[in-house]
């Protein structure tokens, strides 16, 4: 028997055909690939260009005796370079130096950079003059931040023995006294990168939710018991943030200390990177320059892995 076609048959039909086209084309759009690629490319094209492609080339110089003057052969030696590194007393002192300058700076810049991030977020008078003034010394480049303080650490004229001659305290040799300089240098950096680590704390302050701080008052606490109990607590992402930040930038300094005190006095302050530098453009040793750098991104790269395990640890 034939079956009957009815209307209300048909737009059911049609509603059920139409329900299936909208479905194919909606997981037509939410399909990966597309567009998304499309858009990506350059990102891509010039990530590969400048990260990926230097430093395979740089991988594979390591393992070669390459000079920048062009006289060597680029001859597979394998791992020599990496064995005279490991063998080598100017990168363990270099390297020593460069652990010294991160903990001189780390935790100042992670301390500081929270307590200027509550006197602010506190309330203080005038915040909109605090916050320039904290944040207004990362904006500088390092040859401004390098004049100021050259200025400030003369021995003779400088402001910084000036003010000690006051008080009736001899002048320091800051940068050209090997007890001094590393410190020197730490002050610096201190100045002129807590600006940053201040703001990730102040914008990781205003994102606490008011209840928290509402239900702690009704219970009774006070203002140090709120700051232990709901503060702290919830800065603990944005602290272990920081300190990763932190740690990777100290450990590749070398800009403040080209300039300032040029790694001395006698390699006091002088890091890894500048021996890099040095031995790769000043000594013309390209391969085991590669080498000696490889040799430190290992480091970092365990360094900071074990610092996130760490943090995450204490979070769970």
């Amino acid at each position: 028997m034939a079956s009957v076609s009815t209307p209300a048959r048909q737009a059911a039909t049609g509603s059920r055909r139409a329900g299936f086209r909208r479905a194919t084309a909606t997981d037509r759009r939410r399909s990966p690939g597309g567009a998304g690629w499309l858009f990506a490319t350059p990102f891509l094209v010039f990530f590969t260009l400048f990260l990926i492609v230097p430093i395979g080339i740089g991988l594979w110089m390591s393992f070669t005796d390459a000079s920048l003057t062009g006289h060597g052969d680029n001859a597979f030696v394998g791992l020599d370079n990496y064995t005279e590194a490991f063998g080598d007393s100017q990168v363990w002192q270099t390297l020593g130096n460069t652990v010294w300058f991160t903990v001189l700076t780390t935790v100042p810049l992670v301390v500081i950079a929270l307590v200027m991030a509550l006197l602010v977020y506190t309330g203080m008078p005038g915040q909109w003059l605090w916050r320039l003034a904290f944040f207004a010394s990362h904006l500088l480049p390092v040859a401004v931040v390098y004049q100021i303080w050259s200025m400030l650490f003369q021995p003779d004229r400088g402001m910084l023995n000036s003010l000690l001659g006051i008080i009736g305290i001899d002048g320091i040799a800051w940068l050209t006294d090997e007890k001094y300089a590393m410190w020197s240098i730490a002050l610096v950096t201190l100045w002129w990168t807590v600006g940053f680590n201040f703001l990730l704390y102040l914008a990781a302050l205003q994102a606490i939710p008011d209840h928290l701080y509402e239900a702690a008052a009704l219970d009774g606490a006070g203002a140090w018991r709120r700051l232990w109990s709901v503060t702290l607590p919830q800065l603990r992402r944005t602290t272990a943030l920081i300190a990763v930040l932190q740690l990777m930038a100290s450990l590749k300094v070398f800009d403040q200390i080209y300039l300032l005190s040029k790694g001395g006095p006698n390699g006091a302050t002088r890091p890894i990177l500048e021996y890099i530098y040095d031995t790769g453009f000043t000594n013309y040793r390209l391969g085991y320059a590669s080498a000696v750098s490889y040799v430190f991104f290992g480091l970092i790269i365990i360094l900071s892995i074990a610092q996130l395990k760490i943090f995450s640890r204490r979070e769970d």
